[in-house]
């Protein structure tokens, strides 16, 4: 490993999400040293993501979190497509590409538990250090290293490093201290998220853990995780907050699910402000983006957090070459020339069509994304294809080959 006189680390992290957490993983396994800074006092414990790809499980496996995710939480082998009106459209099999990865499903987990499972593989490895409440707020850096400041509690604190990466979500500090723009736009209408016990595998005829419901009216999505279904739903962008958390909107919403005259038990409610944005840049000298600080999108297709891992591991894995093996800083281009074209041309491109074939009102549009499942259901290789790119192997093989 190269020295590292007068550094704290050799790596900095800022973010102590699935994004970061993973990158200090993929270094503490060959040896290198990270220290995570969370602006946060304590991990972040949002539901948000819940949908693991097979990719994503295969990676994660070798810290430990996959089998942990798994006991956690719930596997779904299956998902579909169905119009409100017309009931199933398509169900897809990731059995049908078990030749392709060790994990062939989705696993349904809320993104915090994979957080507390990195924190406790790290925490036994001994080689990554985690400082609550320090967030970024300066970042200065020259040819030999890179010089964070913090405010904590107790203060201004710097941390020395010679690589920084800023896995500090959609608000990224690191980013905005970079001056790096976040080109994109934010969709109008907001997705309301609410989580009921309600039982609906009851009342509807082979439905899967992940269903993507049609329709031009009011789209819907059933997703299920551990004692509870997650309904998400657009909202309009006339509706003021107060309007769409009133109880009486929150339950006729859930009524279009499926009509009952009790009212439906409710755990929480969430509304999400939805864009589709990617960073200009992936890398600012000794500075990298990754995550959410990187790229954000809407949650139809789960690519973002997945995305955000997947960043996470090429760019940990590319600074083990630099840090452990001596190659040459040049390769550091190599992770910005990847990542990036997958974020604009694969999960930015995906996840609009995603929303745009469920919320169409346009006939011929309605056609065509019920012809391409149909061509998708085909035959056996159409049907892998079509996997291949929903679990997000094909967005692998593809940033594999461009650099």
């Amino acid at each position: 490993m190269r020295a590292h006189f007068g550094k704290d680390a050799p790596v900095l992290i800022a973010g102590a999400g699935p994004a970061g957490l993973t990158a200090a993983a993929v270094l503490a396994e060959t040896g290198i040293e990270a220290i995570v800074l969370e602006a946060e006092p304590a991990l972040p414990m949002e539901l948000r993501a819940s949908t693991f790809h097979p990719p994503t499980l295969d990676m994660l496996d070798r810290f430990d979190a996959t089998a942990g995710l798994i006991e956690q939480g719930l596997i779904a082998p299956a998902f579909q497509y169905r119009g409100r009106a017309e009931g199933l459209l398509a169900s897809f099999d990731f059995g049908l590409i078990d030749d392709l990865t060790g994990h062939p499903y989705w696993v349904q987990c809320e993104q915090f538990k994979l957080n507390q499972l990195l924190a406790n593989w790290l925490a036994r490895t001994g080689r990554t250090e985690i400082r609550f409440s320090h967030p970024v707020a300066a970042v200065e850096q020259d040819e030999n290293g890179v010089r964070v400041t913090c405010d904590t509690p107790d203060g201004q604190v710097t941390v020395n490093g010679d690589y920084l990466i800023g896995a500090d979500g959609a608000r990224s500090v690191v980013r905005s201290v970079l001056g790096i723009a976040f080109d994109g736009f934010t969709w109008p209408d907001n997705f309301l998220v609410v989580s009921t016990p309600f039982a609906f595998e009851d009342h509807f005829d082979d439905l899967d853990w992940v269903n993507y419901f049609a329709d031009p009216e009011e789209w819907f999505f059933l997703l299920r995780v551990p004692g509870l279904w997650r309904c998400m739903f657009p909202t309009r962008p006339d509706e003021s907050e107060g309007e769409i958390f009133d109880p009486r909107r929150v339950q006729a919403r859930l009524r279009r699910v499926l009509d009952r005259d009790e009212p439906y038990e409710i755990n929480h409610t969430t509304l999400y402000r939805v864009h589709q944005r990617v960073a200009a840049r992936y890398r600012g000298e000794r500075c990298f983006l990754a995550g959410d600080a990187a790229h954000i999108n809407n949650p139809l297709g789960g690519m973002g957090m997945n995305g955000g891992i997947h960043d996470a591991v090429e760019l940990a894995e590319t600074l083990v070459g630099v840090l452990s093996r001596g190659e040459s800083e040049a390769v550091l281009d190599r992770y910005e020339a990847r990542r990036r074209p997958i974020a604009l041309d694969y999960f930015n491109r995906l996840t609009i069509r995603n929303k745009r074939n469920l919320e169409t009102a346009d006939p011929a549009e309605q056609e065509a994304f019920r012809a391409e499942l149909k061509a998708a259901k085909s035959d056996r290789e159409a049907e892998r294809a079509f996997l291949k790119r929903v679990s997000m192997i094909q967005s692998l093989e593809d940033a594999a080959a461009l650099a």
